[in-house]
């Protein structure tokens, strides 16, 4: 089966479950090799099964992506489902699932052409629908009204459409919960600090996951985490999936992002999962 990354993931070994998590899937009794999405080499149809990993460079590269995910699921099973990977890229799916009944984070989205339409009264976050890491993204106050604006305008000059959140000030505090599911159930949290500084400008680096560590969800948490797969567009069978949950000014969870298809899955905070993981792909692999 394929452990599926990119380019850059390989050569800078910034996944470090990688290797873990492929001497594990050998260990549970199947062929594993870690390819790049993009490599024309490489014979998706030689595999029983791909399973997206770390293809970290997607969200700059949404529409060659989900292209290749296309054409490799047509070739072999590929996790998560084609249908599952188009949707998911477009964080326009936070829309369906408040439509579902899902607690969300509030979020409306301006698209190139419409009007620089910011909160006047609260902190924000601006970035863009197709993103991961908090790359192109920045946190505002209403006095950095003109910085926010030359922000989308750069966006929109680049085609991509906007999301204007609150700032959820419980993240200073309290951080974002990530909850992990792997076939089909839950498999363990994590809790990291805040990632955007207020100042710090939409293209500067920035540090995806900052003061990680392992996190015990709440019964709420888990029950948010639960109604948002249960929301996934029709019902598909999931692989793995990972629901970034933060808290509202009401103290409730609320999703922040539901990552189906390449979450980090912190399995160097979680060692126990490595082989469960592991097991999980090959029982998906012999389906």
């Amino acid at each position: 089966m394929a452990l599926v990354t990119c380019r850059e993931v390989e050569a800078s070994g910034y996944d470090r479950d990688l290797p873990v998590l492929a001497d594990a899937v050998e260990r549970a009794g199947a062929e594993a090799a870690v390819v790049c999405w993009d490599d024309p080499d490489v014979a998706w149809d030689g595999f029983d099964l791909a399973v997206i990993r770390s293809t970290w460079d997607y969200s700059w590269r949404a529409a060659e992506f989900v292209a290749w995910a296309e054409r490799c699921g047509a070739l072999t099973a590929l996790a998560n489902p084609v249908a599952v990977v188009r949707w998911n890229t477009d964080k326009r799916y936070l829309g369906d699932l408040a439509a579902a009944g899902v607690p969300v984070v509030d979020t409306r989205y301006l698209a190139p052409g419409d009007p620089a339409d910011l909160p006047a009264d609260r902190e924000y976050v601006v970035k863009p629908t197709s993103g991961a890491g908090a790359r192109n993204a920045a946190r505002y106050t209403p006095e950095d009204h003109e910085r926010a604006v030359r922000h989308l305008e750069w966006m929109h000059a680049e085609g991509l459409t906007a999301m204007v959140q609150p700032y959820m000030a419980s993240i200073d505090t309290a951080g974002e919960r990530a909850l992990l599911f792997y076939g089909g159930r839950f498999l363990h949290a994590i809790r990291k600090g805040a990632v955007l500084e207020p100042g710090t400008a939409y293209d500067a680096d920035k540090v995806p996951h900052p003061n990680l560590r392992p996190w015990e969800p709440t019964p709420a948490e888990l029950a948010v985490a639960e109604r948002a797969l249960a929301a996934v567009p029709d019902a598909p069978e999931l692989l793995y999936a990972r629901v970034d949950l933060v808290d509202g000014d009401d103290g409730a969870p609320r999703v922040m992002e539901l990552e189906l298809v390449e979450p980090n899955l912190f399995l160097f905070l979680h060692e126990a999962s490595v082989p469960v993981v592991a097991e999980a792909i090959v029982k998906a692999a012999t389906r």
